[in-house]
């Protein structure tokens, strides 16, 4: 990689900072001053600004306790968005794995791995989510025979993948899914004849939502965590 674009990605530095840099002799490549922005480096030399050493970040991941009210988009130009909420470095190359709608909470993946979010967000592995959820009238007996079989969603081809429910009380079950079909959850609700009050993520795949996150907050996700996608 050329030394100017690996201090750029590595740093917040514009381009045109970092060849000034460079041009002050500020910038060392092994303890040796370097002579253009054009010099190729590999990631086992060291980079130094000021003697200072940096490095290129590795893939980052992170949880957070999305509230009500916020969207799960890179940019929205009415609504808080969820990326508006992680302050980290390069906040543009974050996305979210596997969305919530705006009046939904809970468990929110958020990640610069490209690989890693198809995982979570592809059918085809068996990523399964769960949720609670809160529903107007009571539970029917026929609910569990008709998740298992896949329920037939309007406008869909294809009938949901077979889903699973824990029954809490009269009003509240918890849900689990394999997929991430657009309101997914409140369809298939609906398609029982029944509605949704309120819905909260609670888990994907071995990733649990630490209930020590108040809504908005965030944390990166541990070794464990991450390697339970897979």
């Amino acid at each position: 990689m050329r030394l100017d674009k690996y201090i750029s990605n590595a740093t917040d530095l514009s381009r045109t900072d970092v060849k000034k840099l460079i041009k002050s002799g500020l910038v060392s490549i092994d303890d040796e001053t370097a002579k253009s922005g054009s010099q190729k480096v590999t990631d086992d030399q060291e980079i130094a600004i000021e003697g200072s050493t940096i490095q290129l970040m590795t893939s980052r991941y992170f949880m957070m306790n999305k509230p009500a009210g916020v969207v799960s988009a890179t940019k929205d130009h009415t609504n808080p968005t969820a990326l508006d909420l992680i302050y980290e470095h390069r906040n543009d190359q974050l996305q979210i794995a596997g969305r919530l709608d705006i009046d939904t909470t809970g468990l929110l993946l958020i990640t610069d791995d490209g690989q890693w979010n198809h995982i979570v967000t592809s059918p085809r592995t068996d990523c399964k989510k769960i949720y609670a959820v809160e529903l107007e009238n009571a539970v029917s007996e026929d609910y569990h025979k008709k998740l298992e079989a896949g329920i037939a969603l309007e406008g869909e081809k294809r009938r949901c993948l077979p889903a699973t429910m824990q029954v809490i009380d009269d009003h509240h079950i918890q849900l689990s899914i394999s997929e991430g079909k657009y309101h997914q959850v409140k369809r298939m609700i609906t398609s029982l004849g029944n509605e949704v009050v309120s819905l909260h993520r609670l888990q994907i795949g071995g990733i649990a939502l630490d209930p020590e996150l108040e809504p908005g907050d965030y944390r990166p996700l541990t070794e464990e965590e991450i390697a339970s996608i897979q």
